[in-house]
Formats: structure tokens, sequence, C-alpha cells
């Protein structure tokens, strides 16, 4: 008989890791039917305690009921060391803590009843009614910090004629002219739930508000209309006193408003807002003198962007900072120096919330969605584990990827390598591309519905998330080298991605696909046609292909202006016409899959069809598909369309993109979905 030395610790480790690794399984879109998430965070009064919610949608893979993203609230003391703290079937929104720290309050609807704000004792007890508006909708709330009144902001007063006449059948709506304002009203905290809260005047349409610390003020966010536009161009934050009503000052930024956050002492607010009318974000974080209304940056046309805020106890001024891919956590002095600052490593930070000494953020990574992590000795530590079950899978690589444009500027993104590794000769590419522009993908969880990453990867895809010209988190300069220069340089920058991970061995240079919503759904729309010939296949989704029929169909022709075209149609017809998709369907090879919610108001539907139409009559050969969704927006809310979604999605890029045959005959029209699904399976 031989005898065996005994394994060291570091052998059982790698035996482990190896019998792990045999068990891994690929990434499904079932599997993105059930993720799971943290949603928003309330750090308590002493800092002893986090209330924070989990955001899921009914799992319609094992047949629950159809639906839109559910919250349930949870309450944690500790890492691992959390509990359910309502029942499930109620739907929670606005959490945060009464002042003396013995209750956690939300809004919720009640059956039948208006959306209306509740409490639950954090010691035990059952929830109960605190404050409402006969006959309106809550939608956010503020106490006063002795606990003893809440404010309410809520939804307009009920028509009555104007519901009755809409019964009889004369429900006409005359476009853009019957806004229905927000009010502002103040309910006593007490044993019973006050039956005649008071009004307060509060001017235009208000979205937002935070009261101060004395209790006399708050600070609103408030525009013209309850009109898009005039949120994304018009509105300011007004100081406000709440007793009478009336407007103190008005802080006269130029440009987009984010979030804003009051001093402990009252005398200074933290707003994250653009620089000037013409930025495409709020990004840039300002220090705000109340008394005067006066405000000044703290780190304007640094290449980075500001995300969230928090007032930390002691007048320091806590910041999530996202610089490109990666994150950091920043801490301000009162007078905006900077004290110290940290890096989120493999953590992309998106909130951070403070209470006592607890400094809570929520936070994501490339191999889970957003948990809770608390600031502790120097380190993220994490509170919350969410979808075990991700153990399980077998992820592909994912980094960063830097590449130089044709003219010199150096553009970065996120690149998700097959499971297994890249095969010789390059894998099949998906170019997955943010809408906006305004917006960036960081090197963090990068799967959902619409976006193809862990599931593409474990299919054996590289997926790359091009941070283009025109993306946020590289600056204002950066951002601004979009406005006016639709699709060049902006959508240049995907072909130049493309052609820099075939240099680099990733890619298969005749199996490179893309795929987008929105602005990513225009990018997607242009890389279809053209440039035709670099793309493979194309799914594209409530985008644009009209720049034209765009500015007098959408909800928002003034932001359009000012932060991306720098022009009117009329200014120069022929040049639209020449950045619109349509305009090149000559060109066009690419098998395209267009989707698109039938109620969407940014992009009107219609520029859906408009290029279906196009394709289908002067290019009858090129395989084109267009799905509308009924009910939804622009994006797919409920379970069962975003599963939809990501089904068809995947089965496009199956079929044409794998195989790289743009001649291979159309997918059946409905996925075939899990016999679990609806009762009976699609192919039965």
């Amino acid at each position: 008989m031989t005898l065996r030395a005994p394994l060291t610790a570091a052998a059982l480790l790698a035996t482990a890791s190896l019998a792990a690794q045999a068990q891994a399984r690929p990434m499904t879109p079932e599997d993105v039917a059930q993720l799971e998430s943290v949603g928003t965070i309330a750090v308590s009064p002493d800092g002893s305690r986090i209330a924070y919610t989990t955001a899921s949608l009914p799992d319609v893979t094992e047949g629950e009921e159809n639906g839109t993203t559910q919250q349930q609230l949870k309450l944690a003391y500790g890492p691992s060391n959390a509990r359910d703290f309502l029942p499930d079937d109620i739907n929670v929104s606005g959490v945060t803590f009464s002042p003396d720290g013995r209750m956690v309050s939300f809004t919720w609807a009640d059956e039948d009843e208006k959306t209306a704000v509740w409490g639950i004792p954090v010691d035990g007890g059952a929830q109960r009614k605190l404050a409402a508006v006969e006959g309106a909708a809550v939608r956010s709330y503020a106490w006063s910090p002795d606990g003893s009144t809440i404010w309410m902001l809520a939804g307009a007063e009920e028509d009555k004629a104007r519901t009755k006449q809409a019964k009889a059948g004369f429900n006409s709506v005359v476009y853009e002219e019957e806004a229905k304002l927000t009010r502002l009203f103040s309910a006593r905290v007490g044993a019973e739930v006050d039956a005649e809260p008071k009004a307060v005047a509060i001017p235009g349409y208000v979205s937002a508000f935070k009261v101060a610390p004395d209790g006399r003020h708050a600070v609103v966010d408030s525009a013209p209309t309850p009109q898009i536009d005039d949120a994304y161009t018009a509105k300011r934050a007004h100081v406000l006193d709440l007793t009478s009503g009336k407007v103190l000052r008005v802080v006269e930024t130029p440009g987009k408003l984010g979030d804003i956050e009051i001093s402990p002492d009252g005398a200074q607010l933290s707003m994250i807002a653009g620089v000037d009318m013409n930025d495409p974000a709020a990004t840039t974080l300002h220090l705000v003198d109340v008394a005067t209304g006066a405000y000044r940056a703290l780190n304007a046309g640094a290449p980075e962007a500001a995300v969230d805020a928090e007032w930390l106890s002691d007048g320091r001024l806590a910041a999530v900072i996202h610089k490109g891919a990666q994150s950091a956590l920043r801490i301000y002095n009162d007078d905006g120096s900077v004290a110290e600052e940290h890096h989120g490593g493999a953590l992309i930070l998106t909130s951070v919330e403070a209470g006592g000494g607890t400094l809570a953020v929520e936070a994501n990574s490339p191999r889970h969605p957003g948990e809770l992590f608390v600031w502790n000795d120097g380190a993220f530590q994490r509170w919350t584990q969410h979808n075990d079950w991700l153990s399980e899978i077998d992820f592909g690589e994912q980094r960063t990827f830097r590449y130089t444009a044709r003219d010199g500027q150096e553009v970065e993104g996120v690149l998700i390598e097959p499971v297994g590794g890249v095969p010789a000769g390059g894998a099949p590419l998906i170019l997955n591309v943010h809408g906006g522009p305004e917006a960036h993908d960081s090197n963090g969880w990068q799967t959902a519905y619409s976006k193809p990453g862990h599931v593409a990867a474990g299919q054996g895809y590289a997926v790359f998330l091009p941070n283009y010209r025109g993306s946020t988190g590289y600056g204002t300069a950066f951002s601004k080298q979009h406005t006016g220069n639709y699709t060049d340089p902006e959508f240049t920058d995907l072909v130049d991605a493309k052609r820099a991970l075939v240099e680099a061995g990733i890619a298969d240079a005749d199996r490179t696909g893309v795929t987008g919503g929105s602005y990513g759904g225009y990018a997607t729309a242009w890389s279809s046609t053209r440039w035709s010939e670099e793309f493979a296949a194309g799914v594209m989704f409530v985008g644009i292909s009209n720049q034209v029929s765009k500015f007098g169909t959408g909800d928002i022709p003034y932001e359009m202006y000012n932060v991306h075209s720098g022009k009117w149609p009329w200014d120069d017809w022929m040049a639209m016409l020449e950045v619109s998709p349509i305009f090149h369907v000559d060109k066009a090879s690419t098998p395209l899959l267009i989707m698109h919610g039938e109620e969407d108001t940014r992009v009107d539907p219609g520029q859906s069809l408009e290029l279906y139409r196009a394709m289908k009559i002067r290019k009858p050969d090129v395989p084109v598909r267009l799905v509308f969704y009924p009910g939804e927006g622009h994006g797919n809310q409920k379970a069962a369309a975003r599963y939809d979604y990501n089904l068809r999605m995947m089965r496009w890029f199956d079929t044409y993109l794998k195989t790289g045959d743009r001649d291979a005959p159309l997918p059946a029209e409905r996925p075939v979905l899990p016999a679990g699904t609806t009762g009976v399976s699609s192919d039965d």
C-alpha cells in the first residue's frame, strides 16, 4: 500500500476551487429574471442600524404573476445580520428613520387607498399610518427635526367635474396645457392621523424637497411645468419659508440639476449640477451659501462625475465620485477642501448615506448587483449577501479596456471576455452601447434584461461597453465633444473600438454585433446602416432613426437643442437628415431586430416604425423584425416584457452573430418559454 502525505491548506483550497469550477454553469436569461439588489438605504440617527429595501421583479419564469419592481423593507444591524421587517406583500418606497430613531417610516398604498406615509417601530410592533392627503398620493415626505410634523409632497387635487366628464366619454386631453401641479402639506404626528393637513404654497412644479435643520425652511426643486423638458432645462433650487410659502431666494444655476443636500447647520447646500446650459449632465459638485444663493463648483473640469453626496454629522461632506469606469468615496471639509479620498477598488459605489458615526454605501461589482456596504476601519465592509446562487455561475473575466480613436482621443470601456477565455481567431463580439449619451458604464455589474453581459459571456461571446465621446465620468469637456456632432466622433468611436478589439485578438472581425437602448438604440441603428459592413447583427431598443421627425415627436426638444444637436432641424434640414439612420438604409446588410414600448413618450415608437418600413421596402432581403411592447414606455418595466426582451436579444445574436451568417432565416416569432412561465410553453 502507498502512503500519501496529508494535503496542505493550499492544496485543499486548490482542490475545492477545481471542484467549484467543475460545478459552475453559465448564466441564463432565467437567472437575470430572478436577480435582486439593494434599493434604497437609510441610516438611523445614532448609526446603530440601517434600513434598506431589496428590489426585485416577480419571477415569471417560475409562474409568478407578472408585475413591476417590488421593494421589501429590511433592517440590518451588522454584517450578515438583517431581517425582514414587513410582510412580503407590502411594497414600500421613501424609507427613512424618524428623528428619534425609534421608527422606520415609508410610503405605501394599502389596498385601494392612496399612497400615504406609514411607520413601524424598530423594536417591534405593527405598522401604522402616520400621515396622508385625502384623495391624493403622497410622492415624497420629510420629518421635521423634532419629529412633530411630517411634510408631504402630494399629487394635484382631483378635478371632480373633469372626472365626471371623462366617465361620460369626454376624455380628450389638451397636449401640454393641462398641467397637474404637486402640492405641499404639513401634518401633525400623533396617535391619530391628522385629518386636516395644512397646505403650503410652493412655486411651479415641485419634484423634490428637503427640510432644513431649523424646521422653518425647506429647499425645493421647482420647474415651471411638469414637462420633462422643463425638468432638464429650467429646474432650479428654491429656498422656501415653510410658514408663509414665500420663496426667500433662488439658486440660479444655469444647467441641469441633480442631488441637493442641506448641511447640519443649515448654512450650506451641496448641489450636483451642470456648469452651464450646454453641459450634458449634472456631474459637478457645488457648495451653495443658503443666505445669499451664491454657489461655487468644487470639481469643475475634473475628469470625473459626482454621483451622490451626503453631509456628515461633523459638518464634512461625503461624495461618491466616478472616475471613468471606476469609483471613489471622497470626503470634503466644510470649506470645500478635500479631507480624504478612498478608491472603491473592485466596487462601484452608487450612493451614500450617513447617520451617527456610520457611513453606508450601495455598491456593485463585476460579480454581484447592488449590495449594502459600510465604511469601517479603512475598508468597505459588506453587510448584505443577496443572490447566493451567483456562486454557481461561471463568469467571464471582466476589466477595463482602452484604445485610441482615429483622431487620437483615448477612449475607455468595460470588457467582458467569454467564459473560458478568448478562442484563437477572436470571439463573436457584442458592443453594448449605453444611452444618453450623457451616461457611462462602470466596471461593475453589467448584466440586465437589455444588457447581454455574463449571459452572453457564458455562451461564448465577448461583450464590450464603450464610454464613447459624450459619456460622463471623464469630465465635462469629454461629454461636450458630442454636442453638435451627431454620429461623429461618438459613433466612429464604436467602429474604432471594434477594430482595436480585433487587433488585440479578442474579437472576430466578421462576427461583431451591436445593441443598445435610447441613444444606444440610435447607435445601433446607425451602426446597422451607415457602418453596416462592420456589424453582423444589431438589436435596437427604443432608438432614434430620424433626427428630423424626432424633434417633433419627443418630449425633450429644448434639451436636445441645448446639449445634443446645437441647432434646430430647420437650421439645416439636410444635415439633420444625413445623421439619421433612415438616410443610410441603402447601405444596410446587417440583420436588425427592433424593439420598442408602445407608450414611449421620450422616443416615439414611430422612430422604430420608420426604420422598419424603410428596411422592408428598400432592403427586403435583409432580415429585420419589429417588436412592440404594449403598455411599456421608454424601457420595459414589467417582468414578462423584460424576460421576453432578453430571450429575443440573445436568440437574434445566436442566429446571425454567432454564426456570422447574415442570410440566416428569421427565428420563430415567439421565444420558447419554460413550461412554468405561463402554464404552457410557447411551443405547445
